[in-house]
């Protein structure tokens, strides 16, 4: 770990906790671990946590998305350290005769803080639209769960294609939300699908393009201003530094998965926060 660039600025405590973080970093660990294994993990990121002056002020926003069944332990182990856990999948219903499904009531009485929404394999592997995912949104929301709201394109192309349609994506799940109820703070994952586990994702410079139109227009929609975009896809250790300043942080996968990268990526974000001093002073 670097160190800290100003070491007064409210690195020793959580007194000076910022009352909106400035970056964001949101882990998924899908369906890659077992139930010791994601406990491991958790304690292995809470003491990385715990120990960040950047997650310590509240400048970052850490959390992350384990299975259903281990969620309540982490979100013990991981709220002692700052961060904060939640779902990868929440049903639209908060009770009722839904066999198999978990209820944003649930989640929430559990610990759980955020609900992923939207993600491409539930699109692709049981057809999820944006009724749905909006549904889902709306569930998030009135049970004081910030939603993560996948978006992305099929298909790569030009950021102005990227930009129109995770726009449509995004107003057609968040209308439908609005629908049902009062709005909240969301965080948007821009991930593209086609560069997810592409052996040449996404540039820089796009990623930064596509988000600064997706950030002007989420936080124009009323009840939205205080949201924000992050990118996932293939984004990995090194990547933060490179996008623009509306890429408020990044949503990882499997990168993440040893928890030596959640650090880096922790230094990263925090370098580009002016919190942390780059190593050896290199930008």
């Amino acid at each position: 770990m670097s160190l800290p660039a100003n070491s007064s600025a409210g690195a020793a405590g959580g007194s000076s906790r910022s009352t909106r973080p400035k970056a964001i970093i949101g882990v998924s660990l899908k369906m890659y671990f077992g139930y010791e294994r994601t406990l491991d993990w958790c304690r292995d990121v809470a003491d990385i946590a715990s120990a960040h002056p950047a997650v310590r002020s509240g400048d970052i926003e850490l959390f992350a998305l384990p299975a259903h069944p281990v969620l309540p332990e982490c979100a013990r182990i991981l709220s002692a350290a700052g961060a904060a856990a939640g779902a990868q999948d929440i049903f639209w219903e908060d009770e009722g005769a839904f066999t198999g499904e978990v209820s944003g009531k649930m989640v929430a009485e559990t610990g759980g803080r955020y609900a992923e929404v939207g993600h491409a394999e539930r699109r692709r592997i049981f057809g999820e639209d944006d009724d749905v995912i909006g549904l889902k949104t709306a569930a998030a929301y009135r049970n004081g769960l910030t939603p993560v709201l996948c978006v992305g394109e099929p298909d790569r192309g030009t950021a102005a294609d990227a930009i129109k349609h995770c726009i449509r994506e995004i107003d057609g799940v968040l209308n439908r939300a609005g629908s049902l109820g009062t709005a909240g703070r969301t965080i948007v994952a821009y991930e593209p699908q086609w560069a997810i586990g592409a052996p040449e994702p996404a540039s820089p410079e796009f990623i930064s393009e596509v988000i600064t139109g997706l950030d002007a227009h989420l936080r124009r929609r009323a009840g939205q201003e205080s949201s924000r975009v992050i990118y996932g896809g293939s984004a990995g250790p090194g990547l933060i530094s490179q996008l623009g300043p509306a890429v408020a942080g990044l949503f990882l996968g499997r990168f993440a998965h040893n928890p030596a990268a959640v650090c880096d990526i922790l230094d990263e974000a925090a370098v580009r926060l002016g919190i942390l001093e780059p190593v050896g002073g290199l930008a």
